[in-house]
């Protein structure tokens, strides 16, 4: 016989399903097992004297083994889980589970790192299982949203040859006999994607940055969801583009599994309106003195500092009504050289902040060969960048494009820190598992 999800048993028939047993109580008589899968949760339900010969097996069975069984479904009504019970015949230990190493005494919460050391047991809640079902079908959104739109998907490489972005941050690592260096980002290929015509691109991957930070947000290495597009007219069309999308996905999220977050989390989805509120650099600076007596030095006002982010969850709810804010005019000094810039030479990007965090880098980007070789020059990075700088002297459309961080997404959706958000943590001290 087949083997079923647990959302998909039959009632009134013999089924075979199979699992992790969450609980189990194993009395004298009969014999109480909580079987989970990825789908849902049964009862299985054993008499003993009917059964004796799954005495054994059941006196093995412990929190964490896996089990396979056969048995008829029936409704009642004295079962909380479900309203349903198996009943089996047969039971098969698939593997036996010693004692996990990070249960917490009762009222207390495990380590944080501790955790980590066992992610792949970390992992069997239905806090996590949710979490990661929400991701999958965030991203499967996106991505539903841009091919509707006629959007390729590409997967570009991650060992480059040259340093990529700044050069700040770089893992390198050997290469036969020369160096090669992990890509902070599709970037550069993305950009190549519009000089072949390919017009509207995307793709998901890792992302890897060499910087040593310890926040609640810092990974060296997590998932990317980019994508670029050709013939636009400003800046303004890459916003527009990401805020439906965004938009799109989050609605696709609420409907599917908003109330589900809701019962294990508390979160509400709040699904966002359009346009999303934008404001400059320099007005929001303003902004955050004038209400709340936040004052930053004029050497610092051609970024947006840590602090100033985090004020901006408050800020945009107090002024907009608004979970999400575009922020633009940033400095040239701190925005990437490939930035296409105004008659101001103030970059022609933007970052989105949600929730008082970062979640994205956008922008236009320079197409002409010759105001993209000076700009490269001026941070010093000409012959760095030169593969990248080819791209563009045979042709290229007007093009612009975003990054969006999915961890970061998750993290916020379910307000964790990125640890617990991230499938498996990678960070300055953290390599295993």
């Amino acid at each position: 016989m087949e083997r079923v999800m647990l959302k998909d048993i039959k009632l009134g028939e013999v089924n075979k399903v199979a699992g992790f047993v969450e609980n189990i109580r194993n009395k004298k008589w009969m014999c109480f097992i909580v079987l989970r899968d990825v789908s849902g949760k049964l009862q299985l339900t054993i008499e003993k004297e009917k059964h004796p010969e799954l005495e054994e097996i059941l006196n093995q069975i412990t929190i964490d083994s896996v089990i396979s069984a056969e048995g008829l479904i029936l409704a009642s009504e004295y079962v909380k889980l479900n309203n349903m019970e198996m009943y089996p015949d047969t039971i098969k230990i698939e593997s036996i589970a010693e004692p996990s190493p990070i249960v917490a005494p009762k009222g207390e919460e495990t380590n944080i790192d501790l955790r980590l050391d066992y992610r792949w047991i970390d992992l069997r809640t239905d806090k996590n299982t949710l979490m990661f079902k929400t991701q999958s079908y965030f991203v499967a959104k996106c991505r539903e949203f841009l091919v509707e739109r006629d959007f390729i998907e590409i997967h570009s490489p991650k060992l480059i040859g040259a340093e990529s972005e700044s050069g700040a941050g770089v893992f390198k690592v050997d290469y036969f006999d020369r160096n090669a260096y992990l890509a902070q980002s599709p970037q550069f290929y993305k950009q190549m994607a519009m000089a072949s015509g390919f017009e509207r691109i995307f793709e998901s991957g890792p992302v890897f940055r060499a910087e040593k930070f310890a926040s609640r947000k810092h990974a060296t290495e997590f998932t990317g969801f980019d994508l670029e597009f050709s013939y636009i007219n400003s800046y303004d069309d890459v916003m527009k583009m990401e805020e439906e999308m965004l938009t799109y996905a989050l609605k696709a999220v609420s409907e599917k599994y908003g109330e589900e977050i809701k019962k294990v989390y508390n979160i509400d989805i709040i699904v966002p309106t359009l346009p999303f509120p934008r404001i400059d650099l320099h007005d929001l600076y303003d902004e955050l003195e004038a209400r709340y007596g936040y004052k930053v030095d004029e050497s610092e006002k051609g970024d947006l500092t840590t602090e100033g982010e985090r004020m901006c969850k408050q800020f945009a709810m107090d002024k907009y009504g608004h979970e999400f804010l575009f922020v633009t005019g940033y400095s040239a000094e701190c925005r990437a050289f490939y930035h296409m810039r105004d008659e101001k030479g103030v970059p022609c990007g933007y970052d989105l902040i949600w929730k008082g965090c970062e979640i994205t880098t956008g922008a236009q980007r320079e197409h002409r060969y010759d105001v993209l070789c000076k700009q490269a020059a001026e941070k010093g990075l000409e012959e760095d960048v030169k593969f990248y700088l080819d791209f563009f002297k045979y042709g290229c459309p007007p093009h612009g494009g975003f990054g969006i961080g999915v961890d970061r997404i998750t993290m916020l959706i379910f307000d964790q820190g990125i640890k617990d958000a991230m499938f498996i943590f990678r960070g300055p001290d953290r390599l295993n598992p």
